[in-house]
């Protein structure tokens, strides 16, 4: 036993010697630096925690459910660590649009982009032509100036196989102790020198990157950087390659040093395929109803941010915090997409719903103090967040008490409105006066069953109750509303004679030939009366007829087989035929007309019902559809899309939008960068579309925009297709693992989630349509504010401001101008953010130059100091022109082309100029006179 425990006893002290030796007394040199004449190979150590996906983001932070392995920090990073970032990190999302290249580009002033994935056709034309790192032109109207050095990693954002050292990877270490039988130092060099060349092979320059690190790793952050230490010593030792700890920055900075022309790409990344068959276009609309959420939040949350400046914040905290944080966070690449599972939709849902109830509370005491004429009364404004329902309680209770309904509507853009809102009410005998005390002419609209059914349903399911009230009516009267500001209305319980007036309804029943129009104004929009189906647009006062015909039909998923076992997934498009959807019988449409708007209702299954508007005062159709829930028993998994078809000639080409600013032309098959071989012609030809879709002949544009993000495509010559919603069965095998099946429970029983939404039509001749789609896209995106509140009507008016307008008496902003930011920061000055929405050339009249007045932007205030900023307001724009890299390009054509763009601020006159497409932020010190003006 005593020699055993010698014996034992030396083996250990020599096991521990080693480890002393190889850990204490080998000096690994991983100080080298650029080594000119070589292959210098970058390693940039990385990782990256997913806001969340698989978990939410409290339990990836605190390590919980362990079965499962964004310009608001710009200013953050500079407040907390006085660092400017100028390098764009995306790595991991699927599809990269233009509008993200040349913001990052122009407005934030980075240097480079890096991201990994884009279709996989084009990467491997890029490695055999070496132009995996371009100069990115995000958009025509900008040119060169706003232009990226982007690079496209040649695989995905790990590092070379063989070379990835968390703890449960493979890759063998380094043992460079030669007593070991596995020493290995010279077969792990040549390892690392034959990936650094054929790395090096399809990169331009001698300058390689090597993305040391994947999704959550770095959990044992030593074996990972024992292992560079030890790579970078003995490959430099060895002389054939060089390598060095390095960033994207000093990555960017060598590239640039070395003076070369680099190949230009312009347009976007879009659609994302990974291999054939395998179309990232699902997600343009997965999860539809979180994507309005979101865009209702943001739109919400921009006029929340308003009103807090416009009343003035008490106190040093803005009170708009929470929901800006939550809106960040529902940017992620794996949130707003709707590719996380379940339970991280859920929690970011409810992150959004906490940020709206304080921006709510934000709004209401902005417009109690803003109409109160003495500052001191109290009124309690209520909203109604769940009016896309039916859902309204100040309005469903109206007329209690001999009370009246107040309701204030605010204007969050720049420019006067006039709109037709609906409110839900109870009774039939109603009048609506204006602040100036007039009778406003008013429409009450019968509540169809299929409004009462999702009504009813939600509530139970949210409330956990049905609704106490047996509303009726939808209330319809048009408002006129100044520039950020709010008008005052007033419904009442109607006295003899006058009262709103009640729309006629009537059920088609007719033979095959005959037709029913609806509209009162200039656009008439014909329906036949066999199967109640849209069959003619007619605007008479542009002289525009054509043929249209709007219909919904569904893909059913692709399940995967054996030989292919690729699914339609939350991720993944993958159509395995294509089903028409009918009405159910000929007496499927329901017509309702009066002096405002006319209504056709087309129930075409128990699960689709559609309602299509036409509105005397404008030129367009809204169409609002509900579906849902999706039926999958028969075991099939449906993806729902509507078409809009017209007779046009559009030459397989049609144009989608760039995160709502650029629209961008596509050509159906075709791909500007390669041949394209089609695999998927369907998925293959969506794309995202967040503002919306056109096409055009040479006579007449129809185009169609979107309340949410959708994917949308012309699969067909004449026609515009736009997926509305998806429930699917079986997981795409992107790592989610789950199925995109959303489901609503109530009262112990759970369907298939049933969404509700809108989308837009209209017909211009050619060229003229542009002005619709920007006019119309931004009050989409920003609607109306309505707050409530129960008072009688004479002490209302004579104790409260009824209008109110943010600007200067009559000030608006030019048509073409919109307003991105207003917000008070944290030392009091503003933050200011205007954009041009318009591209070169898109229209005859607004595509030039724009000029805002900032006095009449800030009435009753003297303007101190204004000092243009980047887009994420981090440092001065000034600054951020003298630093930006000067690209050479192999494409020196736009080089020469002069872009314009807007001039300095004369301090004096102060005078903002904006050209076509340009943002530019603004940092005003204002000293305040008074609060506001009426």
């Amino acid at each position: 036993m005593a020699n055993s425990t010698t014996l034992i006893t030396i083996i250990l002290s020599i096991f521990l010697l080693f480890c002393v030796a190889e850990s204490e007394y080998i000096a690994y040199n991983n100080s080298a630096k650029i080594v000119p004449g070589k292959i210098n190979v970058h390693l940039v150590p990385h990782t990256h925690d997913d806001v969340g996906w698989l978990k939410t983001i409290d339990q990836y932070y605190a390590g919980a459910n362990n079965s499962i392995r964004t310009t608001l920090g710009h200013r953050f990073i500079k407040s907390e660590f006085n660092q400017i970032p100028r390098v764009g990190w995306q790595i991991d999302p699927f599809g990269h649009s233009a509008v993200q290249a040349y913001l990052l580009g122009a407005e934030v002033g980075f240097d480079s982009l890096y991201f990994a994935r884009i279709d996989f056709q084009d990467r491997a034309k890029r490695k055999d032509e070496k132009t995996l790192e371009v100069i990115w032109r995000g958009s025509r109207s900008l040119g060169s100036t706003s232009q990226i050095f982007t690079g496209i990693f040649p695989v995905h954002y790990n590092p070379p196989d063989g070379f990835q050292f968390e703890v449960n990877d493979v890759s063998p270490p380094i043992q460079d102790d030669p007593l070991l039988f596995d020493y290995n130092v010279q077969e792990r060099v040549n390892d690392f020198v034959a990936a650094a060349i054929s790395q090096a092979n399809v990169t331009r320059t001698n300058h390689i990157m090597w993305t040391m690190g994947e999704d959550f790793r770095y959990q044992y952050a030593n074996s990972w950087f024992r292992q560079m230490d030890k790579f970078i010593h003995y490959v430099n030792l060895d002389g054939r390659v060089n390598a060095l700890y390095s960033t994207p920055s000093i990555y960017t900075n060598a590239k640039y040093a070395l003076n070369e022309s680099w190949p230009v790409k312009t347009n976007d990344f879009f659609p994302y395929a990974d291999r054939a068959n395998a179309y990232w276009t699902g997600y343009f609309t997965s999860r539809p109803a979180f994507k309005g959420y979101v865009r209702m939040m943001s739109g919400y949350y921009l006029a929340a941010r308003q009103l807090e400046f416009l009343n003035g914040r008490s106190g040093s905290l803005s009170k708009t915090e929470t929901l800006a944080d939550a809106l960040a966070v529902a940017q992620h690449h794996d949130a707003v997409t709707g590719t996380e599972r379940q339970h991280v939709a859920a929690d970011y849902t409810m992150r959004l719903h906490i940020g709206y109830i304080e921006a709510e509370n934000v709004v209401s005491s902005s417009l109690n103090s803003m109409t109160s004429k003495d500052g001191k009364l109290e009124t309690s404004f209520q909203q109604c967040p769940l009016l896309n329902i039916s859902y309204c309680p100040p309005s469903e209770t109206l007329l209690s008490n001999a009370k009246s309904l107040v309701v204030v509507v605010y204007n969050s853009l720049g420019w006067n409105r006039e709109e037709v809102i609906r409110i839900p009410i109870a009774v039939d005998k109603v009048i609506v006066k204006g602040s100036d005390g007039r009778q406003v002419e008013s429409q009450l609209l019968p509540l169809t069953n299929a409004s009462l059914d999702v009504r009813n349903d939600h509530l139970k399911a949210y409330l956990g109750k049905p609704s106490d009230s047996a509303i009726m009516y939808w209330l319809a009267f048009p408002v006129a509303v100044p520039p950020l500001g709010f008008s005052t209305y007033i419904v009442s319980g109607a006295q003899a004679g006058a009262r709103s007036i009640m729309s006629s309804t009537f059920t088609m029943k007719g033979n095959r030939n005959s037709t029913v129009e609806v509209g009162q104004g200039n656009l008439k929009l014909l329906f036949s009366a066999h199967g109640g189906k849209l069959a003619q647009y007619i605007n008479t006062r542009n002289s525009v007829s054509a043929t249209v015909e709007q219909s919904y039909s569904y893909y059913t998923g692709f399940s995967g087989t054996d030989e292919d076992p690729q699914a339609s997934g939350a991720y993944v498009f993958r159509p395995n035929g294509t089903f028409s959807i009918d009405g159910e019988g000929e007496d499927s449409l329901t017509v309702t007309k009066g002096p405002l708007l006319d209504e056709a209702h087309q129930q075409l299954t128990s699960w689709i019902h559609q309602v299509t508007r036409v509105y005397k005062g404008k030129e367009h159709a809204e169409i609002e559809f509900t579906i849902g829930p999706i039926s999958v028993a028969d075991g099939i998994g449906k993806e729902i899309v509507t078409q809009i078809k017209t007779t046009m000639k559009t030459n397989r080409t049609f144009y989608t939008d760039s995160n709502g600013r650029d629209f961008i032309k596509r050509i159906r098959d075709n791909r500007a960068d390669w041949d394209l071989k089609v695999s998927q012609p369907i998925a293959g030809n969506y794309y995202p579309i967040n503002l919306g879709i056109y096409m055009e002949d040479g006579n007449n544009e129809l185009s169609v925009l979107v309340d949410r993000a959708v994917g949308g495509s012309s699969i067909m010559d004449g026609q515009i297709e736009l997926m509305l919603h998806r429930r699917l069965l079986h997981d795409d095998s992107r790592g989610v693992g789950e199925v995109l099946n959303e489901t609503v429970c109530a009262l112990d029983e759970c369907d298939g989630l049933t969404i509700k939404g809108k989308y837009f039509i209209r017909i211009d001749p050619i060229g003229e349509g542009a002005k619709w789609r920007r006019t119309v896209g931004q009050e989409i995106y920003s609607p109306l504010i309505l707050a409530f509140a129960e008072q009688d009507e004479d002490e209302w008016m004579n104790s409260h401001v009824p209008t109110f307008s943010g600007f200067a008496s009559s000030y608006s902003l030019p048509d073409n101008v919109a307003i991105i930011t207003l917000q008070e920061l944290d030392n009091g000055k503003v933050l200011l953010r205007l954009a041009h929405l318009y591209e070169i050339g898109e229209d005859k009249d607004l595509s030039v130059m724009a000029h805002v007045e900032l006095k009449k932007l800030f009435p009753n205030k003297n303007i101190k100091k204004v000092t243009e900023m980047s887009l994420s307001a981090n440092q001065e724009r000034a600054e951020m022109e003298k630093k930006r890299l000067a690209w050479k390009t192999e494409d020196s054509s736009e080089e020469e082309t002069k872009v314009s763009k807007g001039g300095p601020v004369d301090p004096v006159k102060l005078v903002l100029e904006l050209a076509p497409m340009e943002i530019r932020t603004f940092v005003v010190d204002l000293k305040y006179i008074k609060k506001f003006v009426v």
